[in-house]
């Protein structure tokens, strides 16, 4: 497998490891799952520990031999808080994305800081699963580990640090902590003195195929590979992953049907961000504008798995016609971001009957998360006609056809549809010179093999549930409210 670069996924439940040909061809592939930590309800930890002992165990799998590797670059779940003492040492478990502890920090950023300050601060609002609100909410309830705190990183980041000795994150990543002003692509000095975070604390920002640093000892023993070799700065996951549907530069869109969902809208130049999107900057150095909604394929997982207890592939064997179930879900298992940002939200099943069958409540949570892919398009009012789409729901021809009807989008499907792991090894062939830029690595290795239109009864359907859909979280909102604690 000589002559391969490695891509890294730092994802929730598992990383993902792809060896990768200069040409874009997979050499090899190999996962390893690790815990999450639930300390409370609306809480979800992790040890960064786990995923380092996760990718050691995963390389182990890959059988690389020790000079086979060119160049190294990490994809990762975002916002998560990884903090380290002045010995390197995690100070605490990190907080995770979906963590929705830090709902009283993320008020008080949004309604006594202001949003109109944020947004001309960092370009975005708060949301309780950036990272800034996650710092202030350990200030205020864990003093002592607050005091400990000498470096600050994103979990992506946490990896090159243990492999390099490098202190760095990307400019994709650095665009999710609240703590970044993206569009004067810096950290925001006024955000650090709100949060109590001191400059030095916080990592240099490179761009996303930028040498990070290489491989030193350690990280040589811990993947078995030669010391010396490339690791770049790498990127967000949802940014890595867009890059791994060549969905870069303007226009460029990518729809996510991973554990969460996210709407990603690329742009050249900057626009500020609301409470429906997000304003980052993307891997190729551009920008981008995002919707996440925290639920999307974990709400099928929740259905097939834990409540069904049976196989998805026998369970969609069973769906009636999209659109037929008569029945709506609210996909907001762990409250909510985009479009509502709202920790209290929760999922409910509206308009079940006597007969409603199992397989009409599994069709309904199908659609309950493609129409919420669709709330943040609508309240956003961005335009998407065409766009590229991933995640392990993605692999569904049903919620696929279910997506482009609802949404109204063609949607696009690429040959290697491997997620962040398969962007982060275009940013290694990038950085490394394989390729002069992330868009002639994109070219030469992103292949589009189908299309699905959007089916005109079918949306017309879709357009009326759409309505009723949209106006059940305003019907509900303060039932969530009451419910807090319940």
């Amino acid at each position: 497998m000589k002559g391969v670069y490695l891509g890294i996924d730092l994802g929730t439940s598992a990383v993902k490891l792809l060896a990768v040909t200069r040409r874009g061809d997979i050499a090899g592939e190999a996962d390893e799952s690790y815990p999450a930590i639930y300390p409370a309800g609306g809480m979800c930890e992790q040890s960064p520990y786990e995923w380092i002992a996760a990718i050691s165990r995963a390389m182990r799998k890959l059988n690389l031999g020790k000079g086979d590797v060119l160049g190294i670059a990490v994809g990762g779940q975002m916002h998560g808080s990884v903090v380290l003492d002045g010995d390197g040492k995690s100070v605490r478990p990190c907080i995770l994305w979906n963590d929705g502890r830090s709902h009283e920090e993320t008020k008080y950023l949004n309604e006594t800081v202001g949003e109109e300050a944020l947004v001309r601060m960092t370009g975005n609002i708060a949301f309780a699963g950036f990272t800034a609100p996650k710092l202030m909410w350990i200030k205020r309830n864990e003093p002592e580990n607050f005091a400990r705190i000498r470096k600050i990183m994103l979990p992506k980041d946490y990896v090159v640090y243990r492999l390099t000795g490098s202190f760095t994150t990307d400019m994709s990543d650095a665009s999710g902590t609240l703590l970044y002003d993206v569009g004067r692509g810096e950290w925001s000095e006024e955000m650090c003195r709100i949060c109590s975070v001191g400059r030095d604390m916080l990592p240099e920002v490179l761009r996303s195929y930028e040498i990070a640093g290489r491989l030193n000892e350690e990280g040589a023993e811990l993947l078995g590979l030669e010391t010396g070799i490339p690791v770049m700065a790498g990127a967000a996951d949802n940014a890595a992953a867009a890059t791994g549907t060549g969905a870069i530069g303007a226009g460029g869109c990518n729809i996510s049907l991973g554990t969460s969902g996210t709407v990603f809208v690329c742009t050249d130049d900057y626009k500020r961000g609301g409470g429906e999107m997000h304003s980052f900057r993307h891997a190729d150095g551009g920008y981008h504008l995002m919707g996440c909604m925290l639920s999307a394929a974990e709400c099928n997982r929740w259905w097939t798995e834990l409540v069904c207890r049976s196989d998805y592939s026998a369970e969609q064997a069973d769906m009636p016609a999209p659109g037929s179930a008569g029945v709506l879900f609210l996909p907001y298992m762990m409250g909510e971001r985009s479009p509502h940002n709202d920790t209290d939200a929760r999922s409910v099943f509206v308009g079940m009957r006597p007969s409603t069958t199992r397989a009409e409540m599994g069709l309904a949570v199908m659609e309950g998360v493609s129409f919420g892919l669709r709330d943040i398009l609508d309240r956003a009012g961005v335009r998407v006609d065409r766009a590229r789409i991933c995640g392990g729901g993605a692999r569904s021809a049903l919620w696929r056809r279910i997506t482009a009807s609802a949404l109204g989008v063609t949607l696009e499907t690429v040959a290697t549809e491997k997620g962040p792991a398969y962007g982060a090894a275009l940013l290694a062939m990038t950085g490394c010179g394989e390729y002069n830029s992330l868009k002639e690595a994109c070219d030469a290795c992103v292949r589009v093999t189908d299309e699905i239109l959007p089916d005109g009864e079918l949306k017309a359907r879709y357009d009326e549930l759409y309505k009723v859909y949209a106006g059940l979280y305003p019907a509900l909102r303060q039932t969530f409210r009451n419910m807090r604690g319940i």
